[in-house]
């Protein structure tokens, strides 16, 4: 796999490679497993408020799985081994909820929630270790082009990977072996999780041993905490995904459920969103670099608001295919921006614990708004009745969409404004950055980046 270079450390150098390998491997086990959990349930008739269980209590279990892999990282000072326990757990849950429907079948749901909780758990558990170890290792000044790179290459293969496995779903239904065929793509994403394994136990801790785990006194928290870049960070991020997670976890029931879409169609909106997020990586990664992660936080977090809201427009298939290519391309950027923005606000000796302390609350408001989603999903009339006239939700679903949408543009609307770039970088207004996304062209890029990366093999080649 070629891969420009980013360090004059060999040994970093290859870890970072390690890591692009490990992140391929990983994309593949959430494009062809994790995309289809909720798919899964419903196969094994998983009601609402069960799959709103699905993707609650794995962040519920996973935030504890971050305090503690903080905690034992201070005790221990090994960041690799935490890193690989989590993996093993995520790699061993594969095999009960491979079997489920084969040897429990009254209890499948109920079982399969534990398993998903328990798998992510171990993702948890990795995070903060893997997070810090990123940050050593990848040069601050490359970090943008780094992560958009590796997402780049992780969103493809992410994206083969959740096509190939609808298209076994939908031929499975076809002879009726839905089954079978949920059984083998879930085999295939836990051998990637043993590849990906593999790579990271070769990737080398140039510092393992991680800042103790030390609760600030509580006198003078509140002052501190308002000149915190990190926390004002935080705070706005974790409330941002319970915003998020109020919907997030229905739609799947929205396509499949009452949408009636096949497994294919499902693939399809679900893999363009990836796509777009592979096309448009490397442009985000540019911006951020260049212009901060902020900037590109507050033109994207501006507008991921309004999608939910976007679905209640209309039904039609093609309409949605759209609103997921849209989705893809501000998520990819808001994503990617987030993600090195925690980078940013973080010390390096103290990365472990900030990124845990980021994690937990993020997963605990996860845990809150999916639980709040299911439940507005149950109490929700079929109708309401505004100025006399009666105004009927062709699903319940459909406020929970607006109630998600007024959530995420309160939260936008409070932190957004509030967030300081802290990298010296080059000035440009949120509608200056409008207009270079206006701009770009993914398929010109995508050449630009396949003669880049032809030129640099025949260099490296040599004469003949």
């Amino acid at each position: 796999m070629s891969f420009p270079r980013y360090s004059k450390n060999p040994r970093i150098e290859q870890s970072l490679r390690h890591s692009v390998r490990d992140g391929v491997a990983y994309s593949f086990m959430a494009g062809a497993g994790e995309t289809y959990f909720s798919a899964y349930a419903l196969f094994l008739k998983a009601t609402t408020a069960q799959i709103s269980w699905l993707a609650a209590l794995p962040s519920l279990l996973g935030s504890f799985a971050q305090l503690f892999s903080a905690w034992l990282a201070s005790r221990t000072g090994q960041r690799k081994l935490i890193i690989l326990l989590g993996v093993a757990l995520q790699t061993a849950m594969w095999l009960p909820i491979v079997w489920l429907p084969y040897f429990f079948p009254a209890n499948a749901v109920p079982i399969l929630i534990v398993c998903v909780a328990l798998y992510f758990s171990g993702g948890h558990l990795a995070a903060p270790m893997w997070n810090s170890l990123m940050g050593d290792l990848v040069p601050e000044r490359r970090r943008g082009r780094f992560f958009a790179r590796r997402g780049r290459l992780m969103s493809i293969t992410m994206f083969a990977a959740l096509a190939a496995a609808g298209l076994m779903l939908h031929f499975g239904k076809i002879g009726d072996h839905t089954r079978f065929a949920f059984s083998l793509i879930f085999s295939l994403a836990a051998l990637a999780r043993v590849y990906s394994a593999i790579q990271l136990a070769r990737m080398h801790d140039p510092k393992p041993v991680p800042h103790p785990l030390d609760l600030p006194p509580l006198a003078g928290a509140w002052a501190r905490m308002r000149a915190s870049h990190f926390a004002r960070f935080t705070i706005f991020l974790a409330t941002m995904n319970f915003a998020v997670a109020i919907a997030s976890p229905l739609f799947t029931v929205f396509m499949l459920r009452d949408l009636h879409f096949t497994y294919l169609q499902y693939m399809a909106c679900t893999a363009l969103a990836v796509l777009l997020q592979f096309l448009t990586l490397s442009m985000w990664g540019r911006l951020g670099d260049i212009f901060g992660n902020r900037l590109v936080m507050l033109v994207t977090g501006g507008i991921i608001p309004v999608f939910p809201v976007l679905w209640l427009v209309s039904t039609n298939y093609w309409y949605i295919l759209a609103l997921q290519a849209m989705g893809g391309v501000f998520w990819a950027g808001f994503s990617l921006s987030a993600n090195n923005f925690l980078y940013d606000v973080s010390a390096p000796e103290q990365r472990a614990v900030f990124s845990a302390v980021h994690n937990v609350l993020s997963s605990l408001t996860i845990f809150a708004g999916a639980l709040l989603g299911g439940f507005l999903s149950l109490v929700i009339p079929d109708q309401i009745i505004l100025f006399g006239h009666a105004v009927v939700w062709t699903s319940s679903l459909w406020g929970v969409l607006l109630i998600s949408t007024l959530a995420r543009t309160v939260v936008a609307l409070a932190f957004l404004p509030r967030l300081r770039e802290v990298r010296e970088v080059r000035k440009l207004t949120p509608a200056g950055l409008m207009l270079r996304v206006a701009r770009f062209n993914a398929v010109t890029v995508l050449i630009f980046d396949t003669l880049a990366l032809t030129r640099r093999r025949l260099r490296s080649s040599g004469p003949a």
